[in-house]
């Protein structure tokens, strides 16, 4: 009896040295937080997207409260979000417009040429790497396999008639879509933009309707329309500058495809 008496007085002993210790570890070793990282942290939505550039939100709140990143770098939270963090950093929030993804193409099933058919993986990733990438003879377009679906975690794009359509009203622009396309067809553009060049291909006016009625076939009678120099060609397809566009609606006037929406 002695004995185990003994043994467990000994136990006792190495477990309270052990917790002093370990106490007095976590106390010289702790990582001191940001009490600001800690406010920001709670104020953004935790969707861990990674739109903002930074492994998801914790380190995105790191970076507010470190100066490194903006108070409105958030793209899901918006405005209401990137005020209140404002206020907890002390700085002006800022005024920033809602951006949304957007798809350069209308080459929907029925103006597209088809140079086989594929059977096989839905996923434009890999159908990028079989020879012609895809059924439609455009390289340029929309493939219609929906790995950009995949990627949206917001239920804000889905394929209809063989292109992907973005519902501005859920797109956060978080921008998974955008990295997800492996033809680079999606871009984030300003909510307000009216008028939006629907093709990518650079191709030259008559091997583009070879491929698809509704290309830009590099006309420029946009760009000869537009009086404030917001619209350009560059590489046989017309871009438009939002930043100058006034949504006159000129260029979309003037295109003989259509295809500025």
């Amino acid at each position: 009896m002695m004995g185990l008496l003994m043994a467990a007085g000994i136990i006792g002993a190495i477990g309270i040295i052990i917790g002093v210790l370990l106490g007095l570890a976590s106390e010289k070793l702790k990582v001191e937080v940001d009490e600001k990282e800690i406010l920001v942290r709670a104020e953004l939505p935790g969707n861990n997207c990674g739109g903002c550039g930074f492994p998801g939100c914790d380190g995105l709140a790191s970076a507010i409260a470190a100066g490194t990143a903006a108070v409105n770098a958030c793209p899901v939270g918006g405005p209401a979000v990137a005020d209140k963090i404002a206020a907890i950093m002390g700085v002006e929030g800022g005024a920033s417009e809602k951006k949304v993804a957007f798809v350069k193409c209308k080459g929907t099933c029925d103006k597209t040429r088809v140079q086989y058919n594929y059977f096989g993986i839905d996923d434009c990733a890999k159908v990028a790497v079989v020879p012609g990438a895809g059924e439609k003879a455009c390289s340029y377009g929309c493939m219609g396999y929906g790995s950009c679906v995949k990627a949206c975690a917001f239920d804000a794009i889905h394929v209809v008639d063989g292109v992907a359509v973005v519902d501005k009203e859920k797109c956060v622009a978080c921008g998974k879509c955008v990295a997800a396309c492996p033809n680079h067809l999606i871009e984030l553009v300003p909510y307000s933009a009216k008028h939006l060049v629907q093709c990518a291909s650079h191709d030259k006016g008559k091997d583009v309707k070879a491929k698809c009625d509704n290309g830009c076939i590099g006309c420029t009678l946009c760009t000869k329309q537009c009086e404030f120099d917001a619209i350009h060609m560059d590489n046989n397809v017309a871009v438009i500058d939002y930043e100058k566009c006034t949504n006159c609606g000129k260029c979309a006037e003037k295109c003989p495809s259509k295809i500025i929406l």
